[in-house]
């Protein structure tokens, strides 16, 4: 298979390379001709992705395009721990079932990004098959006996845990299991790179660097490289992948093809870029002049494009004309909410929260007292008014701000 041996020149003009523990070697080797194996890591601890989580499979989509061997590593035992990076107390234990109804159901998301057939399929390996079975005194006398813990103390990972007193022991294993992956996939695959969010720089580094204390105790000579991608950060430097009204999902069961467009649509400005960088191949520099020119028009343009990329040109094309409605005069394709009759009568608050235009109660009353609110293209001035279903009839139009639009409808 003829390897594309511009990937690195690719990487660098859209920014998807952040960190690399090895950066000339890794532009050798994409430079060569020869095909690399390399691997992401995900812990199935929730049963799909949203928009946030794909950055890797986008970058890990131009590795196979490129004609490299991709693997998908799913922590089937990582998961059972639960990464502590940027944690302020210990994630929740899953049981091992729910474990494992997450990575099939995550299985299904990711042919959206990568192609699991053909001359160069990726492939989907789990590290609860290798560690299933690992005595624990050899996993220890193998492994662990290559970290100091002073070192592992001052990572940043750790640093939220730390500060609230709580970090346990069992979350500091995670960090030797994930390196010890890297280690296997490399005997049994001979995988040389990991790629991953610059969030797992420490993880990822944990592994390249038990590689090289193995080499110095075995006499091997083995370089793995490890690589990171900058992550997609909201101007309040939290991660992307979430709108008020909540996850932008990948998997079409969870989210409308029209609430998956306007999550694309609300992208804050700084990550526009990178949302074209990751899901297109319109060059940078015309990304940056079209930014400078239009970015509402650009965000128009990257919704469209991203909804079909994820979903297919008919849900963006649908999602696209119900948005182009809704902007001239909330028209008839804005997006239902069916509501049980027996639940009326209902104040505004309640009625606001329910369609999911607030997070919460409290906010709604906020958004009623800012004039936020319109109420079949009435401004709502009030929050203790009753709703009724008469006053909904064949329907009613709930609006907030000048592009969010909810048809209410009762259900009886």
């Amino acid at each position: 298979m003829k390897i594309d041996t511009n990937l690195y020149k690719i990487l660098k003009e859209r920014g998807l390379l952040y960190q690399c523990t090895d950066e000339e070697g890794l532009k050798k080797l994409l430079e060569s001709g020869e095909q690399i194996t390399l691997y992401e890591g995900t812990d199935p601890t929730i049963d799909s992705l949203h928009i946030g989580h794909c950055v890797p499979y986008c970058i890990l989509r131009r590795f196979q395009q490129a004609g490299h061997r991709v693997i998908i590593l799913m922590g089937g035992a990582t998961a059972s721990i639960g990464d502590p990076s940027g944690r302020t107390e210990m994630r929740n234990m899953l049981k091992k079932e729910d474990i494992n109804k997450n990575i099939e159901c995550i299985k299904k998301t990711l042919s959206t990004f990568l192609n699991f057939e053909g001359e160069n399929p990726a492939i989907i390996v789990n590290n609860a098959d290798w560690f299933k079975g690992y005595d624990y005194i050899d996993f220890m006398r193998e492994v662990g006996v290559h970290f100091n813990v002073n070192k592992m103390l001052s990572n940043e990972i750790y640093a939220n845990r730390l500060e609230e007193g709580g970090l346990t022991f069992f979350e500091m294993g995670y960090m030797l299991m994930q390196a010890y992956d890297f280690v296997h996939l490399n005997r049994k695959y001979g995988c040389v790179l990991q790629y991953g969010g610059q969030d797992q720089w420490g993880n990822i580094t944990a592994g390249t660097e038990l590689q090289r204390k193995l080499n110095y105790q075995n006499g091997t000579n083995i370089n793995l490289i490890g690589a990171t991608n900058p992550l997609l950060l909201t101007p309040e430097g939290k991660k992307m992948g979430k709108t008020e009204k909540g996850a932008i999902w990948i998997d079409k069961d969870k989210i409308s093809a029209y609430d998956f467009y306007q999550g694309i649509y609300q992208t804050p400005d700084n990550c526009v870029k990178m949302m074209f960088a990751l899901f297109t191949d319109v060059p940078m520099d015309e990304v940056d002049k079209m930014i400078a020119e239009d970015i509402v028009k650009v965000k128009k343009s990257l919704s469209y494009e991203i909804t079909k990329f994820v979903r297919g040109e008919e849900d963006a094309q649908l999602a696209q004309k119900m948005s182009e409605n809704l902007f001239k005069d909330g028209g008839d394709d804005a997006p239902i909410v069916e509501i049980n009759k027996s639940e009326f009568p209902m104040n505004m608050c309640d009625l606001i929260f329910k369609c999911g235009l607030a997070p919460s109660k409290s906010e709604a009353r906020r958004l009623i007292q800012g004039g936020a609110i319109s109420f079949k293209n009435e401004k709502v001035s009030r929050f203790d008014v009753n709703i009724t279903p008469s006053d909904i009839s064949n329907g009613a139009l709930l609006k907030k701000g000048k592009k969010n639009f909810i048809k209410v409808v009762v259900k009886n």
